[in-house]
């Protein structure tokens, strides 16, 4: 049967054959608007790598600067050198030239010269420009170089834990420059060279660049001649005291700043110790914000700014000290095993009585003191541009009991860290708490600069207590005589010897020593917290240990700033040490102790025996008037 076609049946298969023949249209349009529209881009990207072959050209990481625009770390453009085996005429020669001048191995070489299947080999990375161009001088086939840069840093193992160090490609790794890497990386550019599928450049082949960006400058707030007094003083205790560690901190209370920051032993960051990881990290971590100790009777400068703003003490309260209290059944003993006797606040401060404080925090009462604490920013993390802080550890304040808020109340039973310890006494002396920070200005390389201005985080005290805590502060140093403090100057101080815990357990015979200061008494601008870690000389009071030290880097400050001394008579500036000490072992305590006061000497005891059995200062030796002694019983 014959079939017939309708006028209406043609159009509708023509319909039918435009409408495919308009998807297929549409379809091609698709691809190829996807192809040069959305894979565009990553197709030349693959297309130029598959006919060129490329070398970086180094953005140069940026610099870090102190406060003084004095550099710290900076980097220069060095060369890593490369073999291209497809280019590579006489594998002999490029493996002797290179070995020699490189101090590589020849057969490493020479393997590497002859991988025809390997587009391009790293023979060495960070080549110094001199011998970048004693090798390009050779004229051998097959050697390249790429950019890339070497970080430095000018002062060597200055500020190792603070400024930390990059990778080996220029990514930091630890510190402020892990910290601000982001700012301080550059952008690489690349050195593009027209070659075959196998990497044989072409004859008369062409080579475009496309220049690396540098990255951004980092300003601080340290102070790298206030940083170098610090140093020189913390390698010198860590030798003499025979120590763990030393640390110490120099900030601005006036708005957060930290001028200097030290912890030792260190390393040379131009040289880490790559190979010893176990040394690398313990060196690097920065032990000022990241650990935590026990401060002992620095923290009974807390305790007394909260009794003195709350009213519940006056510096003229008087106090009697039997050399313990006894709270909740048990004996706490003060550091004065015999006692202080009647003394006032001011005298209990100075003499740093354990008795005086375990009574202010009772007064207080747990959640005022702890209210406090937290007020002054002990057992939270500061917010420091830094990473890795610690919060420090406090007792949850539902479970302290009168005899913890007693030992806390003096420094026991709370830990903290160094920057967050001379954070809170910084704030303590200027009545307001001020985030610490390292940063001061980030700078890009068109010239843009970004100011970062102090935080005010909340005020804490009224201003009279501040400076009452700062002339306390006085009066624990002008006390102790020459040995602590530097003559013409007023300078606020506070000692602290804590026991170490391993375990959960006090550590036998390890103690932290610690002193934090602060100029001048009239209007704070400097504070200082040092802490001598496990010293072994036999010796561990802060007093003895950490306070002189002190003394020397607020002489050096003094130096430094070119700050003249006050309130000095000529006699003054003449003295010499004209007190002899006395022989005085053997002597029981109370003669001993009866002693020392007659010719003016102080003196501080270390157990509970009855007779003197070691004294830390040798007989015959001349001191000044109120210097300190040690004696063992």
């Amino acid at each position: 049967m014959q079939r017939e076609f309708t006028i209406t049946s043609l159009q509708k298969r023509l319909l039918c054959v435009f409408a495919i023949i308009t998807l297929l249209f549409l379809f091609v349009i698709g691809k190829l608007f996807f192809v040069q529209i959305v894979q565009g881009k990553s197709l030349q990207i693959r297309a130029i790598s598959q006919w060129t072959r490329d070398l970086s050209l180094s953005g140069l990481r940026g610099k870090i600067l102190d406060k003084n625009g004095e550099v710290l770390a900076s980097s220069y453009t060095s060369y890593n050198v490369y073999v291209r085996a497809s280019n590579v005429d006489d594998p002999n020669l490029v493996a002797s030239v290179l070995s020699e001048k490189l101090a590589v191995d020849y057969n490493k070489v020479y393997e590497k010269a002859t991988k025809k299947n390997v587009s391009e080999s790293l023979i060495k990375s960070q080549v110094d420009i001199e011998t970048a161009k004693d090798i390009l001088a050779q004229n051998v086939n097959g050697i390249y170089m790429g950019e890339t840069s070497t970080r430095q840093y000018p002062y060597g193992d200055m500020l190792t834990s603070v400024l930390g160090f990059t990778t080996i490609d220029n990514i930091g790794q630890a510190g402020l420059e892990s910290y601000y890497n982001n700012f301080l990386t550059g952008t690489d550019g690349q050195a593009l060279t027209e070659s075959t599928i196998t990497g044989l450049e072409l004859s008369n082949a062409t080579t475009s660049f496309v220049a690396g960006i540098a990255g951004c400058d980092i300003g601080l707030t340290i102070d790298v001649n206030i940083q170098e007094v610090l140093e020189s003083v913390c390698d010198r205790a860590l030798s003499e005291q025979k120590a763990k560690g030393v640390t110490a901190i120099m900030m601005n209370p006036t708005n957060g700043e930290i001028l200097s920051m030290v912890s030792k032993p260190s390393f040379d960051l131009n040289n880490p110790p790559r190979d010893n990881v176990e040394k690398l990290l313990a060196y690097s971590k920065n032990v000022n914000i990241v650990n935590v100790y026990e401060p002992g009777s620095t923290f009974k400068i807390f305790t007394t700014a909260a009794a003195l703003n709350e009213g519940i003490a006056s510096v003229e309260d008087r106090f009697y000290d039997p050399g313990y209290r006894v709270i909740d059944g048990e004996r706490i003993k003060c550091w004065r095993t015999m006692g202080h006797g009647s003394q006032s606040l001011k005298e209990g401060f100075a003499n740093s009585c354990n008795s005086v404080f375990m009574d202010l925090g009772l007064r207080l009462g747990t959640e005022k003191l702890y209210d406090y604490l937290q007020l002054f920013g002990i057992g939270s993390a500061t917010g420091v541009d830094f990473s890795g802080e610690s919060a420090g550890i406090m007792m949850p304040e539902n479970s302290v009991k009168n005899v913890d808020l007693a030992r806390i109340s003096f420094g026991q039973a709370v830990a903290v860290t160094p920057l967050q310890m001379i954070t809170s006494v910084s704030a303590v002396l200027n009545g307001t708490l001020y985030q610490p920070r390292f940063i001061s200005s980030i700078t890009a390389p068109d010239g843009t600069k970004k100011e970062f201005s102090p935080v005010a985080v909340r005020n804490v005290l009224d201003k009279n207590v501040s400076s009452q805590i700062a002339e306390l502060m006085e009066g624990v140093v002008s006390t102790k005589g020459l040995y602590s403090f530097v003559p013409g100057y007023r300078i606020g101080g506070k000692t602290g010897t804590a026991q170490k815990y391993e375990n959960g357990h006090v550590a036998s015979g390890k103690y932290v020593s610690s002193f934090v200061g602060c100029y001048p008494v009239e209007n704070p601008q400097y504070v200082l917290l040092l802490c001598v870690d496990e010293p072994g000389t036999g010796v561990y009071y802060g007093s003895m240990v950490a306070a002189p030290y002190a003394k020397q880097v607020f002489s050096g400050l003094f130096n430094y700033l070119n700050i003249a001394p006050t309130n000095l008579t000529e006699d003054l500036l003449l003295l010499q040490p004209n007190i002899e000490v006395p022989n005085l072992v053997g002597l029981s305590i109370t003669e001993a102790v009866s002693t020392l006061k007659r010719i003016k000497l102080e003196y501080e005891v270390d157990g509970e025996g009855s007779f003197v059995i070691w004294q830390s200062i040798p007989e015959g030796e001349k001191l000044f008037e109120g210097a300190i002694l040690m004696l063992k019983t």
